[in-house]
């Protein structure tokens, strides 16, 4: 137990807290609380932070709309190390909503600094439950930061205990969305920030472009019809100009699309081999009226780096995203593809050193690894979405992603300019 070398009153006023708590006095709880309750005998400290979290009257989070009431304290190995935010919760996620260890968004009453991060009051709580490495996304925030990727969300790995049960490692991310410490562009009505979609869940308000494309407009929250045809009309002539492949004439593809931009997020997703980065969904665009589009920020990477949802092994070899949607139309031009084979030689040695830092990586989450296969012993299980390979061990799921991660840097390097 974790408390056992406080003292007697600390004791007594945890005793107290838990008694408040249960019983529905919920913001008065908040106000006389020194701190939330933690018991960490069965899954002690592993050193990384943890997020004690608690929702009003215990109440379950398996619903995307409904923001619940609730509370959170960040504990180091000992005691505290914040105070009590108050703060809304609610499900999040596509495939993995309804997974055992399902993802979180949260939404604090006011603008909170955590860890490293700028201050803000919305966050994500990646469960990183099809993936176990652990490791996918938080790669992808590296490399995307090394990159210059524009607002690469930044990341930290904690472990999350949720209405006091051990809930395991978790991704707290910064959740994507228009503000000045997050895709900061101007908040007006002619700022757009788009997700490519899925057809299995398409999230209001959206349109479909000419070539069946499904575009969710982000924000602003709540466009008008107006706002919307404007947005529409201006990818299908995107996309109309794709079609045509002649980029280099009167009408530049530089006229279009911020090329840089576009250059650093495909290698991103071409170098991981990201399932979802196929222009299937969480691809992620902004683009202010009159101006060009711009690829990023990067998201959601557990089936990328050799993993995927389907049986079928992905082999590290072989192009992949420049064969989909706008990449392949892009890339088709001998320019565009001379400039991302330049790319790729101007910035291999940072490729390469994201595998370099593979075992840095998963020597910070180590004992944490533990003590979430201990809650979720899903390391053999290969017959579930993104758990398609079984391993005895996670240093072995590790060790077969960095494996498969230099022979893709090897393939790309002796194939670039082919």
């Amino acid at each position: 137990m974790l408390f056992k070398r406080w003292k007697i009153f600390a004791v007594f006023v945890l005793a107290l807290a838990g008694c408040l708590w249960h019983e529905n006095e919920f913001s008065s709880a908040a106000d006389d609380e020194a701190y939330l309750p933690l018991d960490d005998s069965e899954y002690p400290y592993a050193g990384i932070p943890r997020l004690v979290l608690e929702t009003e009257n215990f109440r379950e989070i398996r619903n995307r709309s409904t923001k619940i009431p609730a509370r959170l304290q960040i504990y180091g190995k000992d005691s505290p190390e914040s105070e009590i935010f108050e703060l809304t919760v609610r499900g999040r996620g596509n495939s993995t909503y309804n997974a055992p260890k399902y993802g979180m968004k949260i939404k604090f009453s006011k603008t909170v600094k955590l860890f490293d991060m700028p201050e803000e009051n919305e966050w994500a709580l990646r469960s990183c439950y099809g993936d176990k490495t652990l490791l996918r996304d938080y790669l992808m925030s590296r490399l995307g930061h090394w990159l210059g990727v524009k607002f690469t969300p930044k990341m930290q790995f904690v472990e999350l205990y949720l209405n006091r049960e051990y809930k395991g490692v978790y991704l707290l991310t910064e959740s994507i969305k228009i503000g000045k410490n997050r895709v900061n562009i101007p908040k007006t009505e002619n700022s757009f920030l788009l997700e490519k979609e899925d057809p299995k869940k398409v999230d209001d308000p959206y349109f479909k472009t000419r070539d069946g494309n499904l575009i969710h407009i982000k924000s602003p929250k709540n466009p008008s019809r107006e706002n919307i045809s404007v947005v529409k009309q201006h990818l299908n002539l995107f996309e109309n100009y794709l079609h045509r492949r002649d980029f280099w004439g009167e009408d530049s593809i530089a006229h279009w699309l911020d090329i840089d931009d576009f250059l650093a997020y495909y290698w991103v997703q071409e170098f991981a081999k990201n399932e979802d980065g196929k222009f299937t969904r969480s691809v992620y665009f902004y683009w202010i009226q009159g101006g060009t589009i711009h690829f990023g920020p990067l998201w959601d990477f557990d089936l990328g780096f050799g993993n995927q949802s389907r049986k079928q092994f992905r082999p590290a070899e072989n192009w992949f995203i420049r064969n989909y949607r706008w990449n392949k139309y892009i890339l088709a031009d001998s320019t565009m593809n001379q400039l991302a084979a330049d790319y790729w030689k101007a910035h291999r040695e940072t490729f390469r050193a994201l595998i370099d830092s593979i075992p840095l990586y998963k020597k910070q989450i180590e004992k944490a690894a533990k003590n979430d296969f201990k809650r979720w012993p899903i390391l053999d299980n290969a017959f579930t979405w993104a758990l398609r390979h079984s391993y005895k061990s996670h240093d072995e799921a590790v060790d077969s992603m960095t494996v498969w991660t230099k022979r893709r840097f090897d393939w790309i390097d002796e194939n670039v300019s082919k």
